[in-house]
């Protein structure tokens, strides 16, 4: 990447592109947040008089010499006192002002002074605050609220500061359609332009949102040009990488210099970077993740220089990561995380990689670079998070790690609406792993279902033992019903665990240590049913959410989940049986501030109302301690 970098600003800056925009007269109303294109000046003083700087009398000092309760000064007023307002003239030959609290009036044209005062006391100076002709602000300089207020202190009524950099952005697809709009499979919403134009709006510059266009590469050429002519950046939206019908590059290429056609990063591999009309051009990847990334590390730069503002830097923090990432080697990789404060100590938990995740970037707080030298992050490593989320924040946030279910979104909600300050970070590992990081003392909660096969008993016996000697208290969420979720209507009439292993029958099962992969092997072996005789058990997804998703694709004809995964896509359901759902919670931190209100928003009759209206718990022992582990 840093080579990348190199040769696109070699090449922008011969052909002028890094140039800063072209200054332009603002009134002050309008100049918050922009930038100074010259150095700005005082035109006058402020204050341009000496000024009383309280309510009182106008004296000269020397009268007042002296002055105290037991032997007041007598002066005259008009002659030697002057009543004055804040912020009025001193008067001529007066020098110093007594507060009104320390004057007393005699009702025979005279005041009582009890206090004396010393020259220029109480009285604001000409210039006291600026000097006309001083340095008011320097050149690149952000525009804050006070800026603009001092630049109206002093005299001015504009500002000259830096045109914001045009960037136009055009989306590129056969498959794209407006939000809203009616499609089918094979469309997608077009969203990428609203994201970028959002994120240009934040660093300083003016988007230029252009109309999709389809993927011809005649087509596209006459838009980037057309987009050159108009606009300091042109950034292309899919259509970057190598395949029959991406054309950025061939289009860049025509139109100047196409300088670097893929950089080693992860995501956004695929990207384009080249110069025209003396313009920057860049083509980004279509997949979300892809173009917000990418637009961080090469479009934002760009809007900074264009602006004459150095380039800005995140927030970071350090944090030890909650479980184990691996990663290719040869290409710097961005991973998103989410953060929490644990114990004193910062955890980070990755989300969901997949470049087209755009919920990943949702949720995350910040990213974590993993150099391309590196194959990974091991669990209970110290990473550096560069924060995208206030670091404040992190303080009052809630890490629950282990099983998923809605029931935890639904509580994440509800707590958000009651305590505004206060969040949950969760993240979905599989109820073993909500042990393993409880016992690493990298979460506040885990989630688990997990059932003994032994004694059928949920959860107690994982604590005992992989949890051994740290007291922790068991509380029960909710009871839920597992079963198969399949199209609506069941088309090939399941009815239980035998017809998965029909050759007709697609599955999709949950990733290794979740409650919901141990529950399904613990009726397999009871049901005589062998794993090697289901076709896709090898297949994985990390929530109930992303089962449901999968069978309403059509990727697959059943996957053992929850009720309210197959209610909320509109699926079918076969029931299996009940099982347990609950939070282990280490005891110290069961009787902590922190969880006091999580534990209020739980038992509260509001949010027990939401879980029974979604369908498919049982709510009877919401809340309620199941045990506790000394």
């Amino acid at each position: 990447m840093d080579e990348a970098v190199r040769r696109f600003h070699s090449a922008l800056a011969e052909a002028g592109a890094l140039k800063p925009t072209p200054p332009q007269a603002l009134a002050l109303d309008e100049a918050n947040g922009r930038v100074t294109a010259e150095a700005v000046w005082a035109k006058r003083s402020a204050p341009h008089y000496d000024a009383a700087a309280m309510d009182g009398a106008a004296v000269r000092s020397r009268d007042t010499v002296g002055a105290s309760e037991a032997s007041p000064v007598t002066l005259r007023v008009g002659g030697q006192a002057v009543w004055v307002d804040t912020g009025d003239p001193i008067p001529e030959g007066f020098d110093a002002v007594v507060m009104i609290e320390v004057v007393h009036e005699t009702g025979t044209g005279a005041v009582e002074i009890y206090s004396p005062v010393a020259p220029y006391q109480h009285v604001r100076p000409l210039g006291e605050d600026i000097v006309a002709t001083e340095l008011l602000l320097a050149q690149g300089h952000r525009l804050k609220p006070h800026d603009v207020a001092a630049c109206a202190a002093a005299g001015l009524t504009e500002a000259a500061v830096r045109r914001r950099p045009i960037v136009a952005i055009i989306p590129t697809g056969n498959e794209i359609v407006p939000p809203g709009q009616a499609r089918s499979p094979g469309q997608v919403p077009e969203f990428n332009s609203l994201m970028l134009a959002g994120m240009v709006s934040d660093w300083g510059g003016s988007p230029l949102r252009l109309d999709p266009v389809p993927d011809s590469v005649e087509l596209l050429r006459a838009s980037v040009a057309g987009a050159a002519e108009k606009a300091d950046v042109v950034v292309v939206n899919a259509g970057s990488s190598a395949g029959s019908e991406d054309y950025t590059a061939r289009v860049v290429e025509s139109l100047g210099r196409l300088v670097v056609h893929g950089v080693a990063i992860r995501p956004g591999h695929p990207v384009v970077l080249g110069v025209g009309n003396g313009k920057a051009l860049l083509g980004i990847p279509g997949y979300p993740v892809s173009a917000a990334i990418t637009s961080e590390l090469f479009l934002k730069p760009l809007i900074e220089m264009k602006l004459g503002v150095p380039a800005s830097v995140r927030a970071k923090i350090r944090a030890t990561m909650a479980r184990k990432v691996s990663s290719p080697l040869g290409e710097d990789e961005y991973l998103r995380v989410r953060a929490g404060r644990v114990g004193g100590k910062m955890v980070a938990a990755p989300i969901l990689r997949g470049a087209g995740v755009i919920t990943s970037l949702v949720k995350a707080d910040g990213l974590v670079r993993i150099p391309r030298f590196s194959e990974g992050i091991a669990a209970g490593e110290e990473v550096t998070v560069e924060l995208s989320s206030p670091a404040e924040e992190l303080d009052n946030r809630l890490v629950i790690i282990g099983s998923h279910d809605v029931v935890i979104d639904l509580l994440a909600s509800e707590l958000r609406r009651v305590r505004p300050d206060m969040s949950i970070a969760s993240s979905n590992v599989g109820s073993l792993g909500g042990l393993l990081a409880l016992r690493r003392g990298e979460s506040h909660v885990a989630c688990s279902h997990l059932m003994d096969e032994e004694t059928g008993e949920y959860n107690l016996p994982f604590v005992r033992r992989y949890l051994p000697g740290m007291p922790v208290v068991l509380m029960n969420l909710v009871r839920r019903i597992q079963g198969l979720i399949v199209p609506a209507g069941n088309p090939k009439q399941m009815t239980s665990l035998a017809d998965l292993t029909r050759k007709d029958v697609r599955f999709v099962n949950r990733q290794r240590g979740s409650g919901t992969r141990v529950l399904l092997d613990h009726m397999l072996a009871g049901s005589g049913l062998a794993a090697s005789g289901i076709r896709g058990y090898d297949r994985e997804e990390y929530t109930h959410l992303a089962v449901a998703a999968a069978v309403a694709g059509g990727g697959a004809d059943a996957g053992l989940g929850v009720l309210s995964a197959a209610r909320a896509l509109g699926l079918g359901f076969v029931p299996l049986r009940s099982e347990q759902f609950d939070l282990i919670i280490p005891s110290d931190f069961y009787r902590s501030e922190l969880l006091a209100p999580v534990l209020a928003v739980i038992r509260s009759d509001g949010f027990r109302r939401q879980i029974d209206e979604s369908g498919g718990y049982d709510t009877a022992t919401l809340g309620e301690v199941v045990a506790e582990v000394a």
